[in-house]
């Protein structure tokens, strides 16, 4: 028990990510989120609300230069982030082009279940495109949304737009947040976010998902939206 404990508290430790692959597992881990069926349970928003608090030292370590000013290493980090995001969209719409129906008869494994298949499905029915924009801002819909959107052979011109879009908004109002805030805080209050940023990864994930699971597995009855 103490070592699964030891474990998640590691997870919440955004050291751990620097100091262990960095720049470049939170470029995997965004991709993953946003392309693969493994990422669903990735905390993809308060990874990158604590990855713009540590901006510098992210880009620093990852890419072995200083960019100088903090907006500047700020930029290098969401353009990274946009470009991995952007592609591991253009991955799930691929494939679920190319698996189509096949996907509905696989069978639940420890990374694949189809309720959130067919939840982030009745999600792109009741929003139509929109979904692939607003589905960056709502965990496991964001893994989901451009599989579906390949199944159902949205236009890919449409879909790409709204992948750009939806993936720049995400990346810059998580990252930008962060630091600005972060920043606000020490200016104003005279501490840094850093202190408490346990407590802040558990509330960016509680305030994130808990709305997304009473929306998937308690209002399913609603009716849909056009």
């Amino acid at each position: 028990m103490e070592t699964i404990i030891e474990i998640l508290k590691s997870l919440l430790d955004p050291y751990t990510y620097i100091n262990n692959g960095g720049l470049w597992i939170i470029l995997f881990i965004v991709f993953a989120e946003t392309g693969l069926f493994l990422g669903f349970f990735l905390p993809g928003d308060s990874l990158l609300f604590v990855s713009g608090i540590y901006s510098k030292a992210l880009v620093t370590a990852g890419l072995g230069m200083d960019f100088g000013p903090e907006f500047l290493n700020l930029a290098v980090l969401s353009l990274l982030i946009i470009i991995s995001g952007i592609a591991g969209n253009f991955v799930g719409y691929w494939f679920g082009k190319k698996s189509g129906p096949a996907l509905y008869k696989r069978k639940d494994s420890f990374l694949f279940k189809q309720k959130h298949l067919e939840k982030a499905h009745e999600f792109y029915d009741r929003n139509g495109t929109r979904t692939i924009f607003f589905a960056r801002f709502l965990p496991i819909i964001r893994t989901f949304a451009p599989i579906v959107a390949g199944i159902v052979g949205m236009d890919f011109k449409k879909f790409s737009m709204y992948n750009m879009l939806g993936c720049i908004a995400w990346t810059v109002s998580m990252l930008f947040s962060g630091h600005y805030l972060n920043e606000l805080v020490k200016a104003k209050f005279g501490f840094s976010l850093e202190e408490y940023i346990e407590l802040i990864v558990i509330s960016i994930i509680l305030i994130t998902t808990i709305p997304v699971i009473i929306k998937l597995f308690f209002r399913s009855d609603e009716k849909s939206i056009s």
